[in-house]
C-alpha cells in the first residue's frame, strides 16, 4: 500500500493519462483492502469477543476513534479518485494526498502500538 501511495505521490504535477488513471485505480483497490483488513479483520476480533488479551483490548479501545477516523479519509480517497464509476478531477490530488498520507501515518503509529500490545507477554 505504501510503495502505491508513493508511485502516486512521485507523478506531480499530475495530468490526466491512462497511466495515472490506473495506478489510482490499483492504489484505490490496495487502500480499501488494506482499511477493510483493519477494520474488519482486527477491530472485528476484538469486537466479537476473540481477543481475550486486557492489554490487547485497553490499547484497541484507546486507539479506536483516531483509526476510524483515517479509515474515513481512506475510504473518502477511494469514493473520489477511485475511476470505475466517475469522470476522475485532478485538481485536488496533491492535497488530498497530502491530508491521507498523514492519516495513514498516524494509523500505521495505531497499529504499531496495537502490535505492541500483542506482543506483550505479561
Amino acid at each position: 500500500m505504501l510503495v502505491r501511495f508513493c508511485e502516486v505521490a512521485g507523478l506531480e504535477p499530475y495530468h490526466r493519462s491512462t497511466s495515472l488513471d490506473q495506478l489510482l485505480q490499483s492504489f484505490c483497490q490496495v487502500l480499501v483492502d488494506y482499511t477493510a483488513f483493519g477494520h474488519f479483520e482486527v477491530f472485528g476480533r476484538i469486537s466479537n469477543g476473540s481477543e481475550r488479551r486486557s492489554g490487547v483490548i485497553r490499547v484497541a479501545e484507546k486507539i479506536y476513534p483516531e483509526f476510524v477516523k483515517a479509515s474515513e479519509v481512506a475510504v473518502n480517497f477511494n469514493d473520489k479518485y477511485d475511476i470505475s464509476d466517475h469522470q476522475l478531477e485532478l485538481d485536488h490530488l496533491s492535497d488530498d494526498l497530502s491530508q491521507l498520507g498523514e492519516e495513514l501515518a498516524v494509523r500505521i503509529e495505531l497499529e504499531d502500538q496495537l502490535l505492541s500490545a500483542m506482543l506483550d507477554r505479561k
